[in-house]
């Protein structure tokens, strides 16, 4: 019988008999199981997905926390299994088992690397709000153990999470934060260049060239020779960053030297990733050394490849627009551009689903005893209460949604409280306007999805501090039909006003809007009403492309689109609200964004700015690092 075979059955059979606490053969069947894991992972050798689930689902039914530790282990070992293979959502279930089990027994240490564990495969699989949740949870108990090497890995792992969200200064701060505990300390020498590397990573995406390239230089200067195939594909991707910033400052000659380093890695690492990660290195190369034939030539042949990897097909399509911008042909690089804007769209958008499916079968769990308790129930209360009950049934039901929400919204506003002043701000609208409380209740909750379609908006373009080119403008535009066709296949009940706000709350009274170029009262009402929320919420912040304008001046400015933009109606009960809304309150951004309060995701992350606030004090525990990055 094959190992991988052994060690689904040899597992089952224990599970199967008594659980009698103390019983040899579970232990006896676990210590197996665990050494076969272990064994599996440091030869390569794959296990099935099946084999996984059956294992996961033996291992589920074990009680109590009999055997915990040896338990714990097993499921974050089945987790990485199923991570290396590329299956991290299957690692998702038991990443959290382990975690839940280890905070039941109190095993500080197994419960941290569980939170990492899962953490990962949250961010992975482009659920950043819970990826956050679990690192700051890890982050309490690394500072509760002062275990100075979990607090690097998870100051990491929240870096990584971060650089998967486009928040590339947040990013560098955690992994500044990993310079500083890491020290000169030898032991803690590898966590210094994994955070080195990813400086330089988020540096190029900032196009802040310089701090990109000394911290790729420091992470050179430490770095030995790789040993196995796992540090030379670190070593490659560095050399693929540093080589993409030395082509930023013009400095051919030198990045051709790395890019050539990278290749010779790359073929003995025998890693499909690090030999496409060399290649769009050596094709930029020969792109900007005048070679360009050669270069096109090879990014191209290497997309074929990166299309199966899926993991580095948006790399590679970056390198070809990147390639014809350079040369100067702006309409290849639109059809390389499009291409990576549907690949990404794709991407997030089967993520999103799949997530929305886990915790839709999650709230169902949770409230599968909700309609027996109301059987007992007087006809009138039993209304009552289910009209509540509806309201938070929905509410529960669009949480996944609503984090997808923020975290997209979060590359224009760093606060993610964003959606959730425009959500309040729709319902204080929808009710002056004599919308009932249910309607508005619903236009508030549905609100705070608008712009959830900015999941499918490459970094490129909402990002980007300037005036977008016509190319980049359809590309931007098409977040509302992207949003509206995800929440349309989330398979949520109610969700119809959701899905119009989303689609339509970028059209214009006058019928100069889009995507549809309806007009007048053919704009559903709840769109309508949000535009006028999003627009004046968006005036009033600051974004990557503008200032914050000052409250009267964004008053005016609503005025004066009136009849054009907005509904004239609607913005005159607007204009009154808002006035009335700054007699009554000092900080109005504080009174429309307190429902993120209660979000556990913006929680978390203040969790961890504070503490990043904290190490930066002037009393010694947050000294910079040697290399000044921050200049």
């Amino acid at each position: 019988m094959p190992a991988q075979s052994a060690i689904a059955s040899g597992i089952q059979a224990a599970t199967s008999r008594s659980q009698a606490a103390g019983d040899p053969l579970i232990a006896e069947a676990l210590t197996r199981l665990s050494h076969d894991l272990k064994k599996s992972l440091h030869s390569g050798i794959a296990i099935s997905s099946a084999e996984c689930s059956t294992i996961v689902e033996a291992l589920r039914r074990l009680q109590g926390n009999e055997n915990a530790e040896l338990r714990i282990g097993c499921l974050i070992d089945l987790a990485q299994c199923l991570y290396l293979m590329g299956a991290p959502f299957l690692a998702i279930d038991p990443a959290k088992q382990a975690s839940e089990l280890a905070s039941i027994s109190g095993m500080k240490t197994l419960e941290r690397k569980s939170l990492t564990a899962l953490g990962i495969m949250f961010a992975d699989t482009g659920n950043i709000s819970e990826a956050i949740e679990c690192h700051a949870h890890a982050l309490e108990i690394v500072q509760q153990l002062s275990d100075k090497d979990g607090e690097c890995v998870v100051w990491i792992n929240i870096g990584v999470a971060l650089l998967y969200a486009a928040q590339y200064r947040d990013a560098i701060d955690c992994f500044e934060r990993v310079l500083t505990i890491a020290g000169e300390s030898p032991e803690l020498q590898a966590w210094r260049l994994t955070a080195l590397s990813n400086v330089a990573l988020a540096s190029l995406h900032l196009e802040d060239f310089a701090r990109g390239l000394r911290a790729a230089e420091a992470a050179l200067k430490e770095v030995h020779d790789p040993k196995n195939a796992k540090e030379m594909l670190s070593r490659v991707l560095l050399e693929n960053n540093y080589t993409r910033l030395l082509l930023e400052v013009n400095n051919v000659e030198r990045a051709i030297e790395r890019s050539a380093i990278a290749k010779r890695f790359a073929t003995e690492s025998h890693s499909a990733r690090a030999e496409i990660s060399a290649a769009i290195a050596e094709g930029l190369c020969e792109v900007h050394a005048g070679k360009a034939d050669v270069g096109i030539s090879r990014l191209t042949a290497t997309l074929e490849k990166a299309r199966l990897l899926r993991a580095m097909l948006r790399d590679n399509l970056a390198a070809l627009v990147k390639s014809f911008e350079f040369l100067g042909q702006p309409q290849r690089a639109l059809v390389y551009l499009r291409e990576m804007m549907e690949a990404t769209r794709q991407v997030q958008q089967d993520n999103a689903l799949k997530h929305v499916r886990l915790h839709l079968d999650r709230v169902g769990m949770d409230l599968a005893g909700v309609k027996s308790d109301a059987v007992a129930l007087e006809r009138r209360e039993a209304a009552l209460r289910g009209k509540v009950a509806e309201q938070e049934l929905f509410r529960s039901r669009i949480e996944m949604l609503e984090r997808l929400a923020v975290t997209a919204e979060l590359r224009d506003d760093s606060t993610g409280e964003h959606s959730y002043r425009v959500g309040k701000l729709s319902a204080l609208l929808a009710a002056e306007y004599g919308c009932d409380e249910g309607t508005s209740f619903m236009i508030e909750l549905a609100a705070r999805l608008h712009d959830i379609g900015k999941i499918g908006v490459p970094d490129a373009i909402l990002l980007k501090p300037d005036k977008l080119n016509d190319a980049e403008r359809l590309v931007m535009r098409s977040h509302t039909t992207v949003g509206a066709e995800l929440l349309s296949k989330s398979n949520i009940p109610h969700m119809q006003m959701a899905e119009e706000i989303a689609r339509y709350h970028h059209e214009w009274w006058d019928g100069s809007g889009y995507p549809g170029n309806l007009s007048g009262t053919a704009i559903p009402l709840a769109s309508r009403i949000s535009a006028l929320a999003d627009v004046f919420d968006a005036l009033t912040h600051k974004r990557p492309y503008k200032e914050a304008w000052p409250l009267d001046r964004a008053i005016d400015e609503i005025a004066w689109l009136k009849g054009k933009q907005f509904d004239p109606q609607l913005t005159d009960y607007f204009l009154v609200l808002i006035e009335k809304l700054r007699v009554e309150h000092t900080d109005l951004d504080a009174f429309l964004g307190q429902a993120a309060l209660g979000s556990p995701f913006l929680q978390a992350r203040s969790k961890i700015w504070d503490t990043l606030r904290k190490s930066k004090e002037p009393d010694g525990s947050g000294a910079n690092s040697r290399l000044d990055l921050q200049r």
